[in-house]
C-alpha cells in the first residue's frame, strides 16, 4: 500500500514523474516516456502550459479539426473544433454544406446578460432588510466603481441589483441578484470581485445599522459568486427551406423527411431518456467549438443542461415546424463565451482559433457556436432517420478500431476497402485484420 505524500507541488515535473513512477507505475520505462512523449520541444511553451494548472506531468492533447462552408448570416466561416469522438467534425461539415445551399444559417443574440449572487443569512424583520437594502444600493455601485470603471467604458458592468428572499425554502436565507453584462470577456473574475465587494460592504452596513437589534447586526455571508446558469444570456439559432428542398434521396420525399425529422425532434420534446441522447449531440458541436476558442465547457454544459430543464421536465433543446410549406428548425440556448481573458490570450491554438474565426466579438462568438450545435443535432436527427446512426459512425471509427491493433498502412487501406461494401462492427474488423495477417 502506497504512503500519502507531502509536499508533492513543491517536487519538479521530474520529480513527480519519478514519484508516481515508483509508487504507482512499477517504475516501467515506458510509462515515463508516454508522459515525455508529449512535452513540447519549446521550452517556453511547454513551460506556459505547465502553468495553466497545478502539478503538471504532461500535455494531454485534443485533436483539432476544422469544419467549413458555414454559411452564417450571410457570411462564410471555418469553424475549428477541438474533440476526441470521430465522425462529430465530419457531421458538422456535411451539415454546413447541406445548409450553406438553402440559405445559411440564421442567428442572433437576444440578451448577454450573466448572473452572480451574495448568498447571506439574515435573522430578522424582513421590513428592516429592505429598508437598509435600498438606503444602500446607490452604496454598493459606488464601492466597485473601481472595479467596474473598466467595463462600463467598453458599454458593460452592473445592468441591477435585487435583494431576493428565499427564507420559504431555506431558513433566513437571502440572495443579492446582481446582473451583470461583462461585454467580450468571459466576466468570472470580474463578476466575482464585485459581489465580494457588495458582500463587504452589505455586512459592514448591517453591523452599524442603528434600526437592526444585535441579532439582525449578526448578518452571516455564506458565499459570493457567479452563476454558470445564464436563462437571460440567450443566443438563437435557425435553418429553414421549403419541405421540397429537403430530399436528397429518391427513396424519400421532401415531405417524409420534415415528417420523421419532426417527429424525432418532438419525442425529444417528450422523453427525457431520448432528450439527454438528443442534448448531447448538440453538445458534441458546442463543447468542440468552446474548448478550441478557450472557454469553460463545463461551464456552458451545466447552463444549458439546466436550461433543457427550466420547464420543470428536461427536454430537447432544439424545435421544428412545417408551416405554410415551410421546413424551419431552430434553437434557443444559453451561452456565455468570451473572446478575452482567460486562456484567449495565453494558448498559442486557442488564439489561432480566434483568428480562424476572424476575430469575432463575444456576441459573435455565441452565434457561430450555437449554430456548430444546430448543425451536428441536424446531421445526426438525419442519419438517425433515414440510413441509421451506425453506418457513418462506425466508418469512422474503423480507423480506432485499426489503429488499437497497430495495423500498417497496408492492411489499413484493404480493410478501408473491404468495409466500403461490408457492415462494420468491432468483431467483423478483429476478424478481417485476423485473416489479412495469416
Amino acid at each position: 500500500m502506497t504512503k500519502p505524500v507531502n509536499g508533492f507541488s513543491k517536487l519538479t515535473k521530474n520529480e513527480k514523474i519519478n514519484w508516481l513512477a515508483e509508487h504507482y507505475l512499477s517504475n516501467d520505462p515506458a510509462t515515463i516516456e508516454v508522459l515525455k512523449q508529449y512535452w513540447n520541444n519549446d521550452e517556453e511553451l511547454q513551460k506556459l502550459h505547465d502553468e495553466f494548472i497545478e502539478n503538471t506531468v504532461s500535455n494531454f492533447y485534443l485533436p483539432l479539426g476544422l469544419a467549413p462552408n458555414f454559411l452564417i448570416n450571410g457570411n462564410y466561416h471555418v469553424i475549428p473544433m477541438a474533440i476526441e469522438e470521430s465522425s462529430v467534425v465530419a457531421a458538422a461539415s456535411k451539415a454546413a454544406k447541406f445548409w450553406s445551399e438553402r440559405g445559411g444559417f440564421k442567428t442572433r443574440v437576444l440578451n448577454m446578460t450573466k448572473i452572480g449572487q451574495v448568498h447571506f443569512l439574515y435573522n430578522g424583520e424582513k421590513q428592516k432588510l429592505e429598508k437598509l437594502f435600498a438606503e444602500i444600493k446607490p452604496k454598493l455601485i459606488e464601492a466597485v466603481k473601481p472595479i467596474t470603471r473598466n467595463m462600463e467604458k467598453r458599454g458593460g458592468g452592473i445592468l441591477n441589483i435585487d435583494l431576493v428572499d428565499k427564507t420559504e425554502d431555506l431558513e433566513n436565507y437571502y440572495q443579492l441578484f446582481v446582473k451583470f453584462d461583462t461585454r467580450d470577456s468571459m466576466g468570472a473574475n470580474f463578476i466575482n470581485s464585485c459581489l465580494e465587494k457588495f458582500a463587504e460592504v452589505l455586512q459592514e452596513e448591517a453591523h452599524n445599522c442603528s434600526d437592526f437589534t444585535e441579532e439582525e447586526k449578526d448578518l452571516k455571508i455564506i458565499m459570493s459568486i457567479l452563476s454558470n446558469y445564464v436563462p437571460e444570456c440567450i443566443v438563437r439559432a435557425e435553418v429553414s427551406c421549403p419541405v421540397e428542398d429537403l430530399s436528397e434521396d429518391k427513396n424519400m420525399t421532401g415531405e417524409q423527411f420534415a415528417e420523421k425529422f419532426i417527429q424525432a425532434v418532438r419525442i425529444a420534446e417528450i422523453e427525457p431518456y431520448r432528450a439527454v441522447t438528443h442534448n448531447k449531440g448538440i453538445m458534441n458541436g458546442i463543447d468542440a467549438v468552446v474548448l478550441a476558442t478557450g472557454n469553460d465547457f463545463r461551464a456552458v454544459e451545466a447552463g444549458i443542461h439546466a436550461y433543457a430543464s427550466k420547464n420543470g421536465k428536461y427536454s430537447s433543446l432544439t424545435h421544428a415546424k412545417v408551416e405554410d410549406g415551410i421546413f424551419s428548425f431552430w434553437m434557443e440556448i444559453p451561452l456565455a463565451l468570451g473572446t478575452v481573458g482567460g486562456l484567449t490570450s495565453l494558448h498559442p491554438l486557442v488564439k489561432l482559433a480566434l483568428q480562424i474565426l476572424q476575430n469575432p466579438s463575444a456576441e459573435e462568438l455565441m452565434k457561430i457556436t450555437a449554430v456548430a450545435g444546430l448543425a451536428q443535432n441536424f446531421a445526426a436527427l438525419r442519419s438517425l432517420t433515414t440510413t441509421g446512426i451506425q453506418q457513418g459512425h462506425m466508418k469512422m471509427h474503423l480507423m480506432n478500431i485499426l489503429n488499437q491493433n497497430q495495423a500498417t498502412d497496408e492492411e489499413k487501406n484493404e480493410l478501408v476497402e473491404f468495409f466500403t461494401h461490408h457492415t462494420i462492427t468491432h468483431s467483423s474488423v478483429i476478424e478481417q485484420l485476423e485473416k489479412l495477417r495469416s
